[in-house]
């Protein structure tokens, strides 16, 4: 597990590009946290990490947004409207397992669908203000604890 404060969306952004850097192709990043929280925020810095130009929007109402011009390309879900019927027939597993970087909003819907091995990232507001952020990373499976060892390194933890 690493923890990092953020105290403004620029510093959640340069937290999730610094991650980026360490992403590869079929890696699935699930992100947790309250409406507000800044997990598209966060998915914002994570495509600028992997150099993706293009304006990152929610996708609450399509679901799905794809982004191919990166590093690697960025697959960003919102599965927040799936809540009643899941996400089994949506073939995520194609994603999951394809040529890009999975990140996922409100994955709690979809318990049945999402990968054994995983990367879950809890964004919460603190302070007085609630501008700041706390960003928890839980490492599930060994890739992942592999990259949570790797990132410690590089930031000198």
């Amino acid at each position: 597990m690493l923890t990092f404060y953020a105290k403004d969306e620029q510093e959640t952004k340069n937290i999730a590009a610094s991650l980026a850097k360490l992403l590869n192709a079929g890696d699935v990043v699930l992100l947790e946290g309250n409406l507000g929280a800044g997990k598209t925020t966060f998915t914002k810095g994570l495509a600028e990490g992997l150099g993706i130009k293009r304006v990152i929007k929610s996708p609450t109402y399509t679901l799905i947004r794809e982004y191919d011009e990166g590093r690697v390309p960025l697959y960003h879900m919102d599965v927040y409207r799936l809540e009643e019927t899941g996400g089994t027939d949506l073939g995520l597993e194609e994603y999951f397992e394809g040529e890009g970087v999975s990140v996922i909003e409100w994955a709690t819907f979809i318990p049945e669908d999402i990968p054994e091995q995983h990367l879950e990232v809890q964004l919460k507001p603190v302070g007085e203000e609630l501008m700041e952020r706390k960003i928890t990373f839980i490492p599930k499976g060994e890739r992942y604890e592999a990259l949570i060892e790797e990132w410690k390194q590089l930031e000198g933890e």
